[in-house]
């Protein structure tokens, strides 16, 4: 309902005459009359957000674990880059469940289909749809689950934050959320390779108590192959076996455990990242830490170079035949200043043990009640192996992301040949 207040004449003010216009008349008359239309409060709308990563290489991922399916859309990918749905599922196939017998049980093809951005087999330049169906969700399972919180799970800080959760599947907190990742990595990775010639590969280096050597995997020479000659991706025959032995002991029990993964960078560009709050290193950081299950970054030689003095730890430089500056040793794993110097960038990524696990747990319901919960599903005994895949495509976003911005910032106008290397701008053989 409108209310109406009644004007006062202004300090100063004129008597009405009839040398004043009517309009300016009606103005000054005491008896103004002026219409208030009542407020009306908008209800705070919550929203999900946070599921769009990059600057210049944008990716949005969609959809949940027992949703119709999952995947991404990918804005600002260049045009004319040759791409077909073959060259995301091979990574996809890397990530998928049901692969072995140390990952969960559930069976999924995770087969995916591009519907826009591709044309007659090169990328247009629009954004790139890419969707994974959902094809064996099993509801029931979460049951229990529905009114009690998994210890270390997400369950309890959604409920917290937006009061309403998908409890089928833990929603967007379930790794199946990381299909969109994959899938926009593996574009990455194929502008990478095609345009600056550089290499994303991981592997894990440490299973629960079984880690390999330091120096025991040669990052000049490891092959994908290698990696993948075994189901726990790890490139050392022997230590892989171990590893495998000690998933298989805890999945046997209805336990979990948690592991590392080692990621590197070969023929990186020079020149990537930023001084001060955009050094390469923390993009990378931000980048992998935000997958599900980690709990530690390392890079270089990360917590261990605490250890050394500053004699032993720096890395010398050197000309190499070629005249390119080249460092002795990589202890700064390939970035110094937070901006890469071409050495092989290396970084250690860790993962918590599963926490949905076949053991009774203490925990609370919904209504603070304290009660015993065994939760029931299909559920990976170690992330590690399937997390390989995930590590390399988020380090693959900002690699792209930064290259972008390198040549935008550095590389649109002459550079200082002394020390700047030009980007290859012209695609390699395909």
């Amino acid at each position: 309902m409108a209310s109406s207040i009644t004007s006062k004449p202004f300090l100063g003010a004129t008597k009405p005459n009839s040398s004043l216009s009517p309009d300016l008349q009606r103005l000054s008359f005491s008896s103004l009359r002026i219409s208030i239309k009542p407020r009306t409060h908008k209800k705070l709308q919550i929203q999900a957000a946070g599921s769009t990563f990059g600057n210049y290489f944008r990716v949005t991922t969609f959809g949940e674990s027992h949703g119709g399916g999952v995947g991404c859309i990918v804005d600002g990918c260049p045009p004319r880059i040759p791409l077909s749905e073959a060259d995301l599922q091979g990574d996809l196939d890397r990530r998928r469940p049901g692969q072995s017998r140390i990952t969960t049980p559930r069976k999924e093809t995770d087969t995916c289909r591009i519907y826009s951005g591709v044309s007659e087999g090169v990328t247009t330049g629009t954004p790139i749809h890419v969707l994974v169906p959902n094809t064996d969700q099993r509801g029931h399972d979460y049951k229990e689950m529905s009114i009690a919180y998994r210890p270390s799970h997400a369950d309890a800080t959604y409920d917290m934050k937006y009061g309403v959760r998908a409890v089928q599947g833990g929603g967007r907190s379930s790794a199946r959320e990381t299909i969109g990742r994959v899938a926009s990595g593996a574009i990455a990775k194929k502008i990478l390779k095609l345009f600056s010639g550089t290499e994303v590969l991981a592997y894990v280096s440490q299973v629960h108590q079984v880690v390999l050597p330091d120096g025991s995997v040669d990052h000049d020479t490891v092959t994908l192959d290698q990696i993948e000659s075994n189901i726990v991706r790890c490139p050392n025959p022997d230590y892989a076996e171990k590893m495998i032995a000690a998933i298989d002991a805890v999945r046997t029990r209805g336990n979990s455990i948690g592991g590392v993964v080692t990621c590197i960078v070969r023929n990186a560009p020079r020149g990537l990242g930023s001084p001060v709050f955009g050094k390469l290193e923390a993009e990378l950081a931000k980048a992998v830490m935000s997958l599900p299950a980690t709990k530690g970054f390392e890079f270089g030689s990360g917590f261990a170079g605490t250890f050394l003095t500053g004699s032993e730890h720096n890395d010398e430089f050197y000309t190499d035949e070629h005249g390119r500056i080249r460092t002795r040793t990589n202890r700064s794993g390939g970035i110094q200043g937070g901006i890469s110097n071409g050495e092989i960038i290396n970084m250690r990524v860790a993962f918590k043990p599963t926490a949905t696990i076949g053991k009774k747990q203490h925990t609370v319901t919904r209504e603070k009640e304290e009660i015993e919960l065994l939760a029931r599903g299909r559920h990976d005994p170690c992330v590690v192996p399937r997390a390989v895949p995930m590590v390399e495509a988020m380090v693959a976003l900002v690699l792209v992301d930064q290259l972008m911005a390198q040549y935008a910032q550095c590389n649109l106008f002459p550079i200082n040949s002394e020390l700047q290397e030009p980007l290859n701008l012209e695609p390699a053989n395909l």
